[in-house]
């Protein structure tokens, strides 16, 4: 955010299971060069294109650190978990519910009981999550490294790790979360881990950045395609699925996000437009009040962390929504709530104006709150919520990006 793989040829014979059909597709071209921005949906294609045209040395150098992180990190494969999944192939993505613990008033342990915010260590010993995380990360640094700096090298490592995660049939995950987040001695997976995958919409953005690359061609495209296909079929009709939509609290508002990030990726616009137009009421409607408090996250033993947790995916959302024209950033609630009330309320528990009542495990701290006042500071305009958020002060990549981002939309007023 140790293993690497030499695929040798780009112009690799690849398989997917697509519709529970396996197909390989061989011949790869290289995809022509782009005549427009890239097609990012979390992040403005126009405006990094224009950074990309007009090099700021600082923006540079941070990109370049992170994207040669990437490309030390090893190359990261489903595989490489050593625990078997219950369907007996490895090729399944699991995890472990986090917050739940082995039962002390039985004998074996079982079934396991729920200590809300108390981490589990069983959890995190299970590698998928984990994995899943850096490889999210490393991809998309490694891909934003290629398209700002134009170094082939970034988007050839880039191009490696997607194959081997998502194409190889090797070495590939199975496209569904059916194992996720399992609780012992209750299921074998739940609705509940498709938050494991929020990230999935990070590497879509770092596939359009990738677009005009030698080293990722039309095949790999093609094959990652019918992957996210399948994903989606899986996403939107499983009992897990199903289950995680009709989730009421950040849950549902990540797996939202999470749906339309891909809908909007295989051209179902109409899908991602009906879902964010429906946020208004299911999400924002019903878990902010005018206030700004959100009372499903209040109830958590981590509540400031859970509340500030559901705002980013209605941001991530709301950025997601614009390209269907969907505009969830000025969108208020009929009773009053909106995405900048809840921001709004937040902020002054984060800097110690206001003391939160409610229970916070891991204590009030304003470093959650750094991301969204920056991509607020772009949305509204607003120079409170960008000197909020660098105190201290950021160097990372995407701080200064959005920094950029902020001081060029108050040029044109946008």
């Amino acid at each position: 955010m140790n293993y690497v793989w030499n695929f040798g040829s780009s112009r690799m014979v690849a398989g997917v299971l697509c519709a529970g059909v396996l197909i390989s597709i061989a011949g790869a071209q290289v995809p022509a060069a782009p005549k427009e921005a890239p097609k990012t949906i979390l992040m403005d294609g126009r405006f990094l294109e224009g950074v990309r045209q007009k090099a700021n040395p600082e923006i540079l150098h941070a990109v370049r650190a992170e994207a040669d992180k990437g490309m030390k990190a090893p190359v990261i494969s489903i595989m490489d978990e050593k625990a078997l999944p219950p369907s007996g192939d490895k090729h399944d993505y699991m995890s472990l519910a986090p917050y739940w613990w082995p039962n002390p008033a039985t004998p074996n342990h079982l079934p396991y009981v729920r200590k809300d915010g108390v981490h589990n260590p069983e959890a995190s010993a299970v590698q998928d999550h984990p994995n899943l995380s850096r490889m999210e990360a490393n991809v998309h640094a490694l891909a934003l490294g290629y398209f700002l700096i134009r170094d082939e090298g970034y988007a050839e490592r880039a191009a490696q790790q997607l194959r081997v995660w998502f194409l190889n049939p090797a070495t590939r995950m199975n496209p569904s979360l059916q194992y996720a987040q399992a609780i012992r001695g209750v299921n074998e997976g739940r609705g509940t881990g498709i938050l494991d995958a929020e990230g999935l919409t990070d590497v879509v953005d770092a596939l359009a950045l990738l677009a005009d690359s030698k080293s990722w061609t039309t095949s790999d495209d093609a094959v990652m395609h019918a992957w996210f296909g399948a994903y989606f079929d899986w996403l939107t009709t499983s009992a897990n699925g199903k289950n995680e939509a009709a989730t009421k609290n950040n849950h549902g508002s990540w797996y939202d996000a999470q749906a339309v990030g891909i809908a909007l990726y295989l051209g179902k616009d109409e899908f991602a437009r009906n879902v964010a137009e429906t946020a208004k009421t299911k999400r924002i409607a019903e878990q902010i009040r005018p206030d700004g408090q959100e009372p499903l996250e209040e109830t958590r033993t981590r509540s400031f962390h859970y509340s500030i947790f559901n705002i980013q995916a209605l941001m991530k959302l709301a950025a997601e929504a614009q390209t269907v024209n969907v505009d969830l950033w000025s969108y208020q609630a009929p009773g009053g709530g909106s995405i900048r009330a809840a921001l709004d309320y937040l902020l002054p528990f984060a800097d110690q104006q206001k003391t939160w009542e409610h229970q916070e495990l891991d204590g009030v701290s304003p470093a959650p709150l750094h991301d969204p006042l920056l991509v607020a500071a772009v949305h509204y305009g607003n120079d409170a919520y960008e000197a909020a958020a660098l105190k201290p002060p950021h160097t990372d990549a995407r701080t200064l990006l959005l920094q950029r981002e902020f001081a060029e939309s108050k040029k044109t007023g946008r």
